[in-house]
């Protein structure tokens, strides 16, 4: 009799603690983005604003936005946030992702040491900031790992008919954004940023490092989101996915992408959702 006692006791204190459990599951969705919206501070800043909003938690993978819509594709992740259009749209049509929006921008810029060896302080494009950066053999430092800012790199140098593959000047590390600027630090080189993750690095790692041309329009750097389809992949989470999605592109989500500041007060992102 108290063996089956104890039995029942035990099952009914195991259905208890299993339901305490699920009644206390976090609801987690995991969304790749790249380096340059991690590095700077954005996601620490305003997913603790979304989780107090709706309960959700977003687990960040941040890589390079090639290997980002990557993960998308395969179907490792339930949202992506990148900054490459073109690609986005792409496979937009391919069927991969669904429901993509605009979120935000900044643009990119061309840093480099502050005695500007190639002397590019004085030119207004980066198609010819390029271009002398090439003629006077000085040292570049790219990505080179099919991120959202390798691929723009990449489409300048086509548009200054210049093929830096191979090139003694020309160094390809594979790295993220902050490791990137920290290698062209230290080899006084010249590089190509995204703004944000430049100014959040600036000050506090003393990096060496000068905005030396900036402005350009085809230097524009625009973000955008989408969800994995969930009818390519039915495990995702796609209402949750969706829930992340309308946070951001809503008044709430916009707002607290352009109260985002460094240290220094630059505003690091501008909401633009469509």
């Amino acid at each position: 009799m108290n063996f089956w006692r104890n039995t029942i006791t035990g099952i009914l204190l195991v259905l208890l603690l299993l339901t305490v459990s699920t009644g206390n599951a976090e609801t987690r969705i995991r969304c790749a983005s790249t380096t340059s919206t991690q590095n700077s501070g954005l996601f620490e800043y305003i997913l603790p604003l979304f989780e107090k909003d709706t309960g959700i938690k977003v687990d960040v993978i941040a890589v390079g936005t090639g290997a980002a819509l990557e993960l998308g594709r395969r179907g490792d992740v339930d949202v992506v946030l990148v900054h490459a259009k073109d690609d986005e749209l792409r496979m937009l049509r391919q069927g991969w992702f669904v429901n993509r929006h605009d979120v935000m921008y900044n643009d990119f810029v061309i840093v480099g040491p502050p005695e500007d060896p190639a002397g590019i302080r004085s030119l207004q494009t980066a198609v010819d900031a390029f271009r002398r950066i090439a003629e006077r053999n000085t040292k570049f430092i790219s990505r080179g790992d099919n991120s959202g800012t390798h691929k723009k790199e990449l489409s300048i140098w086509k548009a200054a008919g210049i093929n830096p593959e191979g090139k003694k000047w020309y160094l390809q590390v594979g790295q993220g954004m902050a490791k990137t600027l920290r290698i062209a630090a230290n080899l006084r080189a010249y590089t190509l940023t995204d703004r944000g993750t430049y100014l959040s690095l600036v000050d506090r790692e003393r990096l060496g490092l000068k905005i030396l041309l900036e402005g350009d329009p085809l230097l524009f750097n625009q973000y955008g989101v989408m969800a994995v389809n969930p009818e390519r992949y039915p495990h995702v989470k796609y209402k949750e996915a969706m829930t992340f999605i309308n946070w951001l592109i809503s008044d709430r989500g916009q707002k607290a992408i352009a109260s985002f500041r460094d240290a220094r007060g630059n505003q690091l992102f501008h909401p633009n959702a469509d």
